[in-house]
């Protein structure tokens, strides 16, 4: 990247002032460029502003004779106030295009994970209803950073945890078991906080109609084990279905049960047992962050699968306050659920997960995509993730913020247990795929928004998906004329060794283009995939203004051969900004 290599000719300039007696002797710190506003240039370096101290002297006169040493031929100088300006040549420029096209699918690739393996883990919403699009926004974020990481250099697994384990596996199992016997018309009561949505209905009636009576002739307690297994069978099965539509795929589905069975869970927790942090109590086994009792007033039990616990809660101490050690129930006791295939909590499975994750399997980072109603949790497994002496960064916890959405206006009011939910299928098949991906990527994961399913079905420029695919086909098309109606050899005109014009079109959009493998950096470390959306509208923009001051057919040679290599350079980065996010490059539209 050309920031970078900027950021070294900095490096250089300070060191070669301080080997001539112009600058003092300091440890060069980190150097970093931003971008300023386009009047001022393409980066920024704000050094000098940071150097002013240690050399005591005025920061401008700092940028002034560190720019006096600077050697690079890709761009121009300003010291404005204290800061070094950089703008990029038109021979530079020029000469980016070629690169770019070389590298072809790999252009915007970096070599920031060195190879090293990386995970994510996303969607892994409850099996026991079909995929809403609340969890799509989670897949789609989850995917699309996978494949970031992957052009980043990362060796990238993606990975689902399937939770069929613990009280909500027999709540759905006694749902359907009611459920399945209704549709052979037979009485049975429903249990509490029972599924009744459509989903539950749509796979009792498919058992019903596959195994008859069979179900209701074995003991109940095996019966209701067996329609929970396979319910969860059966949904799972939809949801790659739905998956399928939105490009979504999956390395390994991870089945939370494994982690009793294989022995995982009992290591895990093994290690914590040594390190003094299990604490009995009330018949419950607890993580004591210190180790130390159960505080009086813990173990209060709220619900089948929450406990009263603290370690966000807090203490007055000396006029502020103080965090609490963390202290969350691990292993319910016995008193309180009868089945000890039940008893280990949400945060019993979180903590041998994590461990295999980073120890066993070697993910640096695991990165996990979890919804807002998650954000309690964030804690705990961290905390435990530091017991387990896992290093800082292995694990690294999204939180998405939940969507709106909106048809004419009206809110359109969603929820699972009940059967007030909306698929994934439902939505992919009024907007489409490429629309779905996009919307779910256009906002800050951190960030509520509310989207228009109306907008979204609509071939026009408001539509924002419509708008960066348009300026794809728009550039496919134009070569296609270039060919067919004009008789243009492009590949020849590809090869061309002419120089743009140096129209600020022109320019503005190769330094668009070359945006992208900084996008990737962005996108890799904050693990904020909107970036790429942005990108994608500017990247077009950038090419709409271009085509509408620049003509590009019927033009001379020496102006038309590099434009239409600048116009395959811009093709060729708006597919790879949508192939990152998981969308489509259409030709024509």
């Amino acid at each position: 990247m050309i920031r970078d290599t900027l950021c070294a000719c900095i490096a250089d300039a300070i060191r070669a002032c301080q080997a001539a007696g112009e600058l003092p002797p300091f440890e060069i710190p980190a150097i970093a460029l931003t971008r300023p506003r386009p009047e001022m240039g393409d980066y920024a370096c704000s050094v000098p502003m940071q150097l002013a101290r240690v050399t005591r002297m005025p920061p401008v006169q700092v940028a002034n004779k560190i720019a006096h040493r600077i050697r690079t031929d890709s761009a121009t100088l300003e010291v404005v106030a204290g800061y070094i300006n950089f703008r990029l040549t038109p021979a530079f420029l020029n000469a980016q295009a070629d690169a770019i096209l070389r590298a072809g699918d790999a252009w915007g690739n970096i070599d920031l994970g060195h190879g090293h393996a990386a995970q994510v883990e996303h969607g892994s919403a409850n099996p026991t209803g079909y995929a809403t699009i609340g969890t799509g926004r989670n897949v789609v974020v989850g995917d699309t950073l996978a494949n970031v990481l992957e052009a980043a250099g990362y060796a990238v697994q993606r990975e689902w945890y399937v939770n069929d384990a613990g009280s909500q596996v027999r709540t759905f199992g006694a749902s359907l078991y009611a459920h399945y016997a209704r549709a052979l018309g037979v009485a049975a009561p429903l249990p509490e906080k029972a599924y009744t949505g459509e989903d539950a209905l749509e796979v009792a009636a498919e058992i019903a109609a596959e195994a008859g009576d069979h179900y209701l002739n074995m003991d109940r307690d095996a019966a209701l084990r067996a329609l929970g297994a396979l319910g969860i069978d059966k949904v799972m099965a939809r949801i790659r279905a739905a998956l399928a539509r939105i490009d979504i795929r999956y390395d390994r589905f991870f089945s939370e049960r494994s982690l009793y069975t294989s022995g995982k869970s009992e290591h895990a927790l093994g290690i914590l047992r040594e390190k003094g942090l299990l604490v009995e109590h009330d018949g419950a086994l607890w993580f004591s962050e210190d180790g130390s009792p159960i505080r009086a007033g813990q173990g209060k039990r709220k619900s089948d699968d929450e406990y009263a616990e603290s370690g966000d809660d807090a203490e007055a101490g000396e006029g502020k306050a103080k965090a609490l050690p963390l202290q969350a129930v691990v292993i319910r006791s016995a008193a309180v659920i009868a089945n000890p295939d039940e008893r280990p909590t949400y945060f019993a499975s979180d903590i041998p997960y994590a461990y295999d994750k980073v120890v066993t399997r070697g993910y640096f980072p695991a990165v996990y995509v979890w919804g807002e109603d998650h954000q309690a949790d964030v804690s705990r497994v961290m905390t435990a993730a530091r017991a387990l002496g896992l290093p800082d960064g292995a694990i690294r916890i999204l939180i998405y913020r939940f969507i709106t959405l909106m048809r004419g206006g009206v809110e359109v009011r969603m929820g699972k247990r009940k059967g007030n939910a909306i698929w994934i299928d439902d939505v992919v098949s009024e907007i489409g795929a490429d629309a779905f991906r996009y919307i779910m990527l256009s906002r800050s994961i951190d960030t509520k928004f509310t989207f228009d399913i109306g907008l979204l079905t609509e071939q026009k420029n408001e539509n924002p998906v419509f708008y960066v695919q348009y300026g794809h086909a728009r550039i496919a098309s134009l070569l296609r004329r270039a060919a067919e109606e004009h008789g243009i050899d492009v590949e020849a005109a590809l090869e061309s060794t002419q120089p743009l014009p140096g129209e600020p079109a022109e320019l503005d959009l190769v330094r668009k283009v070359l945006e992208l493998p900084e996008i990737v950096e962005l996108v890799a470390t904050t693990l904020q995939p909107h970036h790429l959306t942005t990108y994608a509208q500017g990247l077009a923009t950038a090419f709409s203004k271009f085509y509408e001051s620049c003509r590009v057919l019927g033009t001379p040679v020496e102006t038309l051969h590099p434009r239409l290599k600048l116009c395959r350079v811009a093709q060729q980065s708006l597919a790879r900004a949508l192939r990152l996010m998981g969308m489509t490059t259409p030709e024509r539209m």
